[in-house]
């Protein structure tokens, strides 16, 4: 980042620039700023001629900015002068967004994107600087331009939406665990986790867990070179029904050994030989009436003591 500027460097950086007539100067800020009315542009008179912006170094930057906030001050917000001079002080500090957004060329989001928010941060310190308070312009404004960016990636990036307090516990947790792998020489403990941040055992294991929704991974993504399992949707298992009958099944096998004996072989003639209540009368020497009751007189105990058991 440039050194800070006294008042000398900033004078000899605006006097630096070619100065223009007013006529001509307002008309070439008119036409930088899309205007096609020279005479809206009336009280810009005065100001250095601004030279092309990927021309403008860092130490003239800050002495047309200086400069341009000045003049900022006095102009009524809404016009189309106070509109020009703040694009131009957007357009002259873009490297201000561009450092701080390669500060996150590791993230899976677009350059583009990431600039275009830290660009919006640039826009807030703009509005919210004052030259009264003695700090340079960059100074100020490098905090406002990373909160959005971080801000950013807090509210869209994660692949589910966490609670903040646990997207702050995740990187709290990895900084504290890189700090404890290098000094422990391997990874870190849940309880050494904990220890070192002040909090429970649980709430890292929560931490833990929120991690795995920042990132998500295609059901389509190809395993690595020497994984021969095939997609993460071949590897996927499937939900098997069968499984709710063995629950019933077990919960089932004391109510149905307490049974009498012959309400027994009514269930097992009835559910598992798929015979009728006709035929189970014949074959147990009563009537078919009689089995519907014994058999609807069992079912309605087996009912009951499998809600006694849940």
């Amino acid at each position: 980042m440039s050194p800070r500027l006294d008042a000398s460097q900033t004078q000899r950086a605006t006097s630096a620039l070619p100065p223009a007539q007013p006529h001509d100067h307002t008309d070439h800020l008119a036409q930088q700023n899309g205007l096609t009315e020279p005479e809206g542009l009336e009280g810009l008179e005065g100001l250095p001629e601004i030279p092309p912006y990927d021309e403008v170094g860092a130490v003239d930057a800050r002495a047309l900015s200086k400069t341009l906030f000045q003049r900022l001050e006095s102009l009524e917000e809404g016009t189309h002068e106070y509109s020009y001079v703040r694009n131009t002080l957007v357009e002259l500090n873009l490297a201000l967004v561009k450092f701080a957004a390669s500060r996150f060329r590791s993230r899976s989001e677009p350059m583009e994107d990431i600039i275009q928010v830290g660009t919006i941060g640039l826009i807030k310190a703009i509005d919210r600087f004052e030259l009264s308070r003695g700090v340079e312009f960059p100074t100020f404004a490098m905090p406002t331009i990373i909160g959005e960016i971080k801000r950013f990636f807090r509210d869209t990036s994660w692949s589910v939406r966490v609670p903040r307090r646990l997207q702050e516990l995740r990187l709290d947790l990895a900084k504290a665990g890189d700090d404890l792998a290098q000094k422990l020489d391997r990874a870190p403990t849940v309880a050494e986790l904990a220890e070192r941040l002040g909090i429970s055992n649980d709430e890292v294991v929560e931490g833990m867990a929120a991690s795995n929704a920042y990132t998500a991974s295609s059901l389509d993504a190809q395993p690595e070179e020497n994984d021969s399992e095939g997609t993460l949707a071949d590897r996927i298992g499937y939900e098997d029904h069968g499984l709710e009958g063995i629950e019933y099944v077990e919960s089932l096998k004391p109510l149905i050994a307490e049974l009498a004996p012959r309400d027994r072989k009514i269930l097992s003639l009835r559910f598992y030989a798929n015979m009728t209540q006709s035929e189970i009368g014949d074959e147990l020497g009563i009537s078919q009436m009689h089995v519907s009751r014994l058999l609807s007189r069992t079912l309605v105990r087996l009912r009951k003591g499998l809600t006694v058991e849940e």
